[in-house]
């Protein structure tokens, strides 16, 4: 019994490889994790109380003709997370343009990590998990990329699949004998599994920003102003037909496990009873919003850092943006609950300040 780890050959658009499966042997939950697209876990199931599976994470219908990087499942966003302002940056001195990859052509997004491959450096399969680490290293992983910015860098991800939680384990270091500036963010697109049929209009979304980023064009003006109406999902909004594109800041928890994790947000949908809630470390200080144009998912997605957090910083705004000494390493986690008969009927649930 317990969990363990099978592998299985793929293929989507130009590029095949071994995607990995961690399964519980119990058949309580699974996942699969593909390292060629950006160690993307692109799905988790559980199983529901008809014996069926239930995704968690929505996987584009044409993923097999036209993988998206950033569209499906689990998207890991690295150096930066969001949009980078015509892909430009002054650090150190020096000015950076990246490729403008924004599907506009107008901005840098998300990033290097989601669009390549990873190496598996790693895993684990025990009684109650099983787990599997990728690493993208700039100088490895995209060589053609370092003139991009301003230091080398290593990211490593263990995806730890219980068999009610998927857990996000990150490591950050710098490599280089230069400063690092960094942000990461991921990308989840959630579903409801015993929401059958249901499109997010449907869902109900908690999420604990206390202060909402204002915008323009999806960049970030600087100003940030408390939560209010439409933008204030601490209690608990129904989507209904918004549209959301929006970045929250100064995150609460609606609760603190004994290790330290905050639940910033919680996902649920009729008829289901119970639902998603995601769990942060205290390095993940912003929550995006975002509802794709098919609706069928909803992302709530935890970010160290605002979108175009560099320009942010260099303009004196807090923007979370942060700067690794070389040879250094920070540790986050992000962790997924599916929590059947959470919360129990009646309950009150409290909401951050």
């Amino acid at each position: 019994m317990g969990f363990g780890i099978t592998t299985r050959e793929v293929r989507a658009g130009d590029r095949a490889g071994t995607a990995y499966v961690l399964e519980d042997a119990a058949g309580r939950a699974r996942a699969e994790v593909w390292p060629t697209h950006g160690f993307n876990c692109l799905r988790w199931q559980v199983r529901l109380p008809d014996t069926n599976w239930g995704d968690l994470l929505y996987v584009a219908p044409d993923w097999e003709t036209n993988p998206v990087p950033t569209r499906s499942g689990h998207p890991i966003l690295f150096p930066f997370p969001n949009r980078l302002l015509h892909g430009r940056f002054a650090f150190g001195g020096e000015t950076y343009q990246l490729p403008l990859t924004e599907s506009s052509g107008t901005h840098a997004i998300h990033g290097f990590t989601p669009r390549n491959p990873w190496r598996v450096t790693g895993s684990d399969a025990a009684d109650q998990h099983a787990a599997l680490t990728g690493e993208f290293r700039l100088s490895t992983d995209l060589p053609e990329a370092l003139a991009y910015w301003p230091a080398d860098f290593a990211l490593a991800v263990t995806y730890r699949l219980g068999p009610d939680r998927l857990r996000v384990e990150g490591r950050v270091t710098n490599v280089d004998r230069k400063p690092l500036p960094w942000g990461l963010g991921y990308h989840p697109y959630f579903r409801v599994p015993t929401a059958a049929g249901a499109d997010v209009s449907w869902y109900t979304v908690r999420a604990a920003g206390t202060r909402v980023w204002e915008a323009a064009g999806g960049i970030p003006t600087g100003v940030r102003r408390p939560v209010f109406g439409e933008t204030d999902f601490r209690p608990g909004q129904r989507l209904g037909w918004l549209t959301l594109d929006t970045l929250f800041g100064a995150v609460g928890a609606y609760r603190v496990d004994p290790d330290g994790l905050c639940e910033v947000a919680h996902l649920s949908a009729p008829p289901a009873a119970g639902g998603l809630s995601i769990w942060a470390s205290a390095e993940f200080r912003e929550l995006l919003l975002f509802t794709p144009p098919h609706r069928q998912a909803v992302a709530i997605e935890p970010y160290t850092c605002a979108t175009d957090a560099a320009n942010l910083s260099a303009a004196g705004v807090d923007s979370g943006w942060v700067v690794l000494p070389p040879g250094e390493s920070v540790r986050t986690v992000v962790e997924y609950w599916w929590e059947p008969n959470y919360p129990p009927a009646g309950a009150a649930v409290p909401v951050p300040g």
